[in-house]
């Protein structure tokens, strides 16, 4: 690849009726603010733009607008059927309503392509997505603490390590993420930057968002909220 090609990652963002928006729209902004159109508009904030660019695709069980728990409807480029013969680098997985009441494609979808994926990113209640299709067996993995009790009762039979007091959870081997509730899903974003190209770079993006944190992935304040640490 020449100094003059930018390497693209494809970034599957796995909606669902009822997801919360800014469980997606959060880390979208925060990955996809250098994809191939945004490297033109902003590029010379950049000090450390990488040679890569990561590029949404927005997946739902079919083309019909997708609606979410809060704000406009969204159009999806592709139905599971469709991702399931893509090649994807990244999967995110937003929060909503129990995954055994919404439509099994996300989970038939997961289970085919999360093994196949690089990385497997969750936000919120996304990870009980993740632990009824079965890629959290032998994993630690954390998620919204209001409904943390819920959950771990939910998946009781499943071998998971759910993590009451942590802001984000990575396992060893950088595949799956999972983070707490709505917001917490900005700060895994930012981690993620971090893994994939440095903290120099994913600061730049933080101050073309603005987005204020000085929290680390066992700074988590809603566990303490909920009585769960």
């Amino acid at each position: 690849m020449s100094s003059s090609e930018v390497k693209i990652l494809r970034l599957a963002v796995c909606l669902y009726p009822h997801c919360t928006t800014t469980d997606w729209q959060g880390p979208v902004e925060m990955l996809c603010i250098f994809n191939s159109t945004n490297r033109k508009l902003f590029g010379s904030f950049y000090k450390h733009l990488p040679n890569t660019a990561i590029e949404a695709d927005f997946l739902s069980h079919n083309m019909d607008p997708v609606t979410p728990t809060q704000g406009a409807k969204v159009l999806p480029s592709m139905t599971y059927e469709e991702g399931l013969k893509t090649n994807f680098d990244i999967l995110l997985i937003p929060g909503g309503p129990s995954p055994r009441e919404g439509p099994p494609d996300i989970r038939e979808f997961l289970k085919v392509k999360a093994p196949q994926t690089k990385y497997v990113l969750s936000v919120c209640t996304g990870s009980w997505q993740l632990a009824v299709a079965g890629l959290l067996e032998g994993k630690r993995a954390t998620t919204n603490k209001a409904w943390y009790k819920v959950i771990v009762e939910d998946t009781k039979d499943l071998n998971i390590t759910w993590v009451p007091k942590a802001r984000w959870v990575v396992n060893d081997d950088k595949h799956i993420w999972t983070s707490s509730g709505v917001t917490a899903g900005i700060d895994l974003a930012y981690a993620f930057l971090i893994h994939l190209f440095g903290e120099p770079f994913a600061d730049e993006v933080k101050g073309l968002v603005e987005f204020s944190t000085s929290k680390d992935s066992e700074d988590d304040e809603f566990a303490v909220y909920y009585g769960l640490a």
